[in-house]
Order: C-alpha cells, then sequence, then structure tokens
C-alpha cells in the first residue's frame, strides 16, 4: 500500500475530503484514500507555503507519493467553475520547468508566483498554452521529482477566465495566510467585486466537494 501526501493551500479545500480524519496539529490531517495512508495538509498560499507544508509531512510520515490538491483559476472557457480538472502537466512560468503527473489524461496548468490578474489571464493562456493557474503546484511537482516519487495534481475551478476579483495577492501575508480582515475592508466599499465574490464563495465550495471523488478515483486507479 501506498502512503500520499496531499498538499493543499487553504483548510476549505480540503474540508470535504478529510471529514472524519484525525486531525494532528494545526491544518494537517491523517485519514485513508481506499486502501491507502493519508496526510493531508492546508499549507499556505504560495510555493515557499507549499515547500513548508512538505517538509512538515515528511516528517509525519514518509510518503511514497505527492498530491498537489485545491483550487485553481480558469485561464480560458475550457474549463468553468466548479469543474474538478485532473491536471497532466504543470509549468513552473517563473522557472519555465515542466512537470509531467502520473494521469496519463488531463489538463496543463500554470504555477505563477502572484494571484493572476483577470487583465492577464489571456497572455498566459497562449504563452503556454495552459487553461488553469495555481500558486503552489510546481513546488509540489519539483518535490516530488527531486524525491523520484509520483506526483498527481487535482484541481477545482474556483473562478471564471472571466471573473473580475480583487487582487488577492496584496492580502497574502508572508507566510501564506490571506488576510481576510483586510480584504473584506478592502471589498466593503468596492461594490464592483460583490457579485464575483460571491460566485467564488459559492463556485470554491461547491469545487472542493466535486474534487473529492475525483480524487479518490484517479489515485485509485493509478497507484
Amino acid at each position: 500500500m501506498s502512503k500520499i501526501a496531499i498538499i493543499a493551500a487553504l483548510p476549505g479545500e480540503l474540508k470535504p475530503l478529510v471529514r472524519g480524519w484525525q486531525q494532528r496539529g494545526k491544518n494537517l490531517w491523517a485519514g485513508r484514500v481506499g486502501d491507502h495512508e493519508a496526510v493531508a495538509i492546508a499549507g499556505g498560499i504560495g510555493a515557499a507555503a507549499a515547500e513548508r507544508a512538505i517538509e512538515r509531512v515528511f516528517a509525519e510520515m514518509n510518503p511514497d507519493v505527492l498530491v498537489s490538491y485545491g483550487w485553481a483559476g480558469a485561464l480560458t472557457c475550457a474549463v468553468k467553475p466548479p469543474d474538478a480538472c485532473v491536471i497532466s502537466e504543470v509549468v513552473d512560468d517563473a522557472s519555465g520547468e515542466h512537470f509531467a503527473t502520473a494521469s496519463a489524461d488531463g489538463f496543463r496548468l500554470i504555477t505563477l508566483d502572484r494571484v493572476a490578474r483577470y487583465d492577464e489571464k489571456r497572455a498566459l493562456a497562449t504563452r503556454h498554452q495552459a487553461v488553469l493557474v495555481d500558486m503552489e503546484a510546481a513546488a509540489v511537482a519539483r518535490a516530488a521529482a527531486e524525491r523520484k516519487i509520483p506526483f498527481y495534481c487535482f484541481k477545482a475551478v474556483s473562478d471564471g477566465y472571466l471573473d473580475r476579483l480583487p487582487d488577492f495577492s496584496r492580502f497574502i501575508s508572508s507566510d501564506g495566510e490571506l488576510r481576510m480582515a483586510a480584504l473584506l475592508r478592502y471589498v466593503a466599499v468596492r461594490p464592483q467585486y460583490w457579485a464575483a465574490l460571491r460566485r467564488l464563495g459559492k463556485n470554491s465550495e461547491a469545487g472542493a466537494s466535486a474534487l473529492v471523488s475525483m480524487a479518490r478515483e484517479g489515485l485509485k486507479e493509478c497507484l
């Protein structure tokens, strides 16, 4: 049987997956995926936070599979919220590295060092021939490649490519936490974002639920 480490950014991404699992410290849960032992961690937003999360799970267990899991933004109309998507390739926008996942079929995702803005999504999609964007998957993929273990990536679409959202990057702390109070103060006086944020919340919740069965099935078939 395999030992699986699932790396997400935010607890809300993992909530449906870890229901009934044992919590082992802040934002870390232990349970099973099918017949396989698993840990899941919400380590924070961005590559540095993902790297710290990976160190933490290797201190908890010695996984032989790494999974990048959670929400991603749509770059094109090819995917729509709240779709759950299997990722077959991850591209690091900063380094240009390409990482194949252990899934034969799926979409290409790019990892940025910031939250993708509405006005740059088309250019990112064209440059990388990708349909999704996140901030952590490349860090998880790189860690798996360095350790020569399988890498999987499952993402739920939280926002559509036409959604005009505030610049979340300015509300992410140095340790990868979303400064929710500051974000709420900012949007409270900017009603142009209210409808899109309501959709984001609804789609994120639905996407996280849809992601559970997709990930379980994908890991069951491939391990």
